[in-house]
């Protein structure tokens, strides 16, 4: 098994999975404290924080695709952040058809 797989598999882990998800609801809690500090510390360890919740919680990833299916300019840019793939697929469709339109 290659350095690559194992780097995969550890992704997959339940327990690891569990482990970001509490690293990320720890850092959306300490995201207010690091808000009051001056400059934008709190919007980056909030984005942070909402990121690892996303990639790691099936119950988190449901209720995004309801958030996204509601405010849809505004999942655009959550999708953008977290650099899904979808996200990027999707936008290569829409420069295609654009371009076959044209």
């Amino acid at each position: 098994m290659t350095l690559k797989d194992r780097w995969y598999a550890l992704g997959r882990s339940p327990t690891y999975r569990l482990v970001m998800a509490v690293i990320g609801f720890g850092l959306l809690i300490l995201s207010p404290l690091v808000g009051a500090l001056p400059g934008p510390g709190g919007i980056f360890v909030f984005a942070i924080g909402l990121s690892l919740i996303l990639r790691s919680s099936l119950w988190a990833k449901r209720h995004y695709v309801v958030f996204k299916r509601k405010q849809p300019r505004i999942g655009h840019w959550t999708d953008w952040g977290l650099r899904r793939r979808s996200a990027r697929r999707r936008i290569e469709r829409k420069k295609q058809k654009e371009k076959a339109g044209n």
